[in-house]
C-alpha cells in the first residue's frame, strides 16, 4: 500500500501498489499509521516527504469498499480519515507533499495537512468532489481545510468544486512550486525537506508551534461526530 525509504534525516513515504488510484480503506489505513508511527519513533527523523507512484496520488475513499455498507462504512471511513490528518499534524518534523498525480477529495485534504506542497505541472489535479457527489465536509475536516486556505481559495475549492491544476492551484497560494516532471517534484520536495532538517530545530518545539500556529484543528480532529448520508448521494 505505501513504501517507506529513507534519506539520511529526510524519510519518503511513498503510495504504491497495483492499484494506482491508491484510495483509502482499512488497509491502507493501517499502512499509513504504520509508517507515520516509525517515523516519529525514528530519532534522527527531521523531515517528511509523502509522495505517490502512477497516475494518482490518491482517489479519496475507497468507495468499492463502502459499497458494502454505506451507511455504517461512510462514519468508520470519515473517523479514520479525522486520525489519518491528525496524526500528520502531529509530527514533529516538517512535511512536504509530492503530489505528482491527481488528488482528489479526501486525498486533497491529506495534501493540505502537510505543511509543503509541491505539484507536478500539467499531469494532475487538485479536487474536492464533495459538492458535486452530494456529500457534505464534516466541521471537523472543514477546520483542517479552512486553516490552509485563503478565502477566496476556501469557496472556490469547498463551495464551487473548482477542479484546480498546478497553476490553478499555486495562484491561489495552495502550493510552494511547479515543475515540469515527475521525477523533478519529488527532488524538488526532497530538496526542500533536506534543507529544512538540516536546521536542527527541537522536534518538540516545531510540533507544538504547528499545532499553535493552525489552533483547533487537531481538537476538531479529535472529536468525531457520527457521520450520515444525506439522501442526496448516491455510489
Amino acid at each position: 500500500m505505501c513504501s517507506l525509504e529513507k534519506r539520511g534525516k529526510v524519510y519518503i513515504l511513498t503510495f504504491v501498489g497495483d492499484d494506482e488510484e491508491h484510495r483509502f480503506n482499512p488497509a491502507t489505513f493501517d499502512a499509513i499509521f504504520d509508517a507515520l508511527k516509525e517515523v516519529e519513533q525514528s530519532p534522527d527523523a527531521a523531515a517528511l516527504v509523502t509522495t505517490n507512484a502512477g497516475k494518482y496520488f490518491s482517489n479519496g475513499l475507497d468507495m468499492r469498499w463502502i459499497a458494502e455498507n454505506p451507511n455504517e462504512l461512510f462514519d468508520i471511513a470519515v473517523e479514520k480519515l479525522e486520525k489519518m490528518f491528525a496524526a500528520f499534524m502531529r509530527l514533529t518534523i516538517p512535511t512536504v507533499a509530492a503530489i505528482r498525480g491527481d488528488a482528489l477529495a479526501s486525498a486533497f485534504m491529506l495534501v493540505l495537512a502537510h505543511d509543503y506542497r509541491f505539484m507536478t505541472q500539467g499531469c494532475c489535479d487538485l479536487y474536492m468532489y464533495e459538492l458535486d457527489h452530494g456529500l457534505y465536509i464534516p466541521d471537523s475536516i472543514l477546520a483542517l481545510i479552512r486553516s490552509k486556505l485563503q478565502p477566496a481559495a476556501l469557496r472556490d475549492v469547498v463551495l464551487a468544486s473548482s477542479k484546480l491544476n498546478a497553476q490553478m492551484a499555486f495562484k491561489r497560494g495552495i502550493l510552494d512550486g511547479i515543475l515540469e516532471d515527475s521525477e523533478g517534484t519529488l527532488e524538488a520536495a526532497v530538496k526542500e525537506a533536506e534543507k529544512l532538517a538540516a536546521r536542527g530545530w527541537s522536534r518538540e518545539i516545531y510540533g507544538r508551534l504547528r499545532l499553535a500556529a493552525f489552533p483547533g484543528v487537531v481538537e476538531a480532529l479529535d472529536t468525531h461526530v457520527p457521520y450520515r448520508l444525506l439522501a442526496s448521494f448516491k455510489i
